[in-house]
């Protein structure tokens, strides 16, 4: 694990990268947000990511985001922190979901946003989330088939305490990150055509430590970064 200085040295380039892709994009670098993806890590490196400016993170299992959580809040009442859920979601989970996260990655069924919708009214809250869209045929992978995502953002429309924010996808893993450029560009494609069912400016979460250039080069407005932050876990 990292000390705080190397830390800070791999932030730095980190955002340097974000900012020369943008760039290369005719993009403002302001328009991407780093997520610091600490599934695994440790509170200790956690703190030191809050300490040299990261505030949003990213987990998968809900059972060690909810101490991480409420270890954050306790550490740091003066620092609002923004908590992303980026994990295959089971329904049974999602009542602690609703309660711990601000935003929710990976909603991929009318089921799920149904249960959802519930437990957020409970709580009082308009939960966020991005659809997980399946651009490729992984068994290991979840998300929503294409056919199916135009029927459920109409159907996400009709929940009170469900907003949509975006749309999410874990592309293959290939050695050479241009290879997975063409499923970049396709969520993007099909984010304009979400626009046209009357959404605007919606989240493009999309890119990780191995791909999140090309990411960016092709519309990511949400990068989730994991090993590059704070190394091998």
């Amino acid at each position: 694990m990292p000390d705080n200085t190397s830390l800070i040295d791999r932030v730095n380039h980190i955002y340097k990268r974000i900012s020369y892709a943008a760039m290369r994009a005719d993009r403002s670098p302001d328009e991407v947000k780093l997520i610091a993806v600490s599934k695994h890590i440790p509170m200790e490196a956690i703190v030191q990511a809050i300490d040299v400016g990261l505030r949003h993170f990213g987990e998968s299992y809900i059972q060690e985001a909810v101490k991480k959580i409420e270890a954050a809040s306790d550490n740091q009442s003066a620092t609002r922190l923004s908590w992303h859920l980026i994990g295959h979601l089971q329904r049974n989970k999602v009542k602690l979901a609703v309660g711990l996260f601000d935003v929710i990655h990976c909603l991929d069924s009318l089921a799920l946003a149904r249960e959802i919708d519930l437990h957020a009214e409970r709580l009082g809250k308009v939960q966020g989330v991005l659809i997980q869209v399946k651009l490729a045929d992984e068994h290991t992978k979840s998300g929503i088939d294409l056919a199916l995502l135009p029927a459920l953002v109409e159907d996400i429309a009709t929940l009170k305490h469900v907003r949509l924010e975006g749309l999410m996808t874990i592309p293959p893993y290939l050695d050479n990150p241009q290879e997975v450029r063409p499923y970049f560009r396709q969520l993007y494609q099909l984010r304009e055509a979400v626009y046209g069912m009357g959404y605007k400016d919606l989240e493009l979460s999309m890119g990780m430590s191995s791909d999140y250039e090309v990411a960016i080069e092709e519309g990511a407005t949400l990068v989730r970064i994991g090993t590059a932050i704070f190394g091998q876990r």
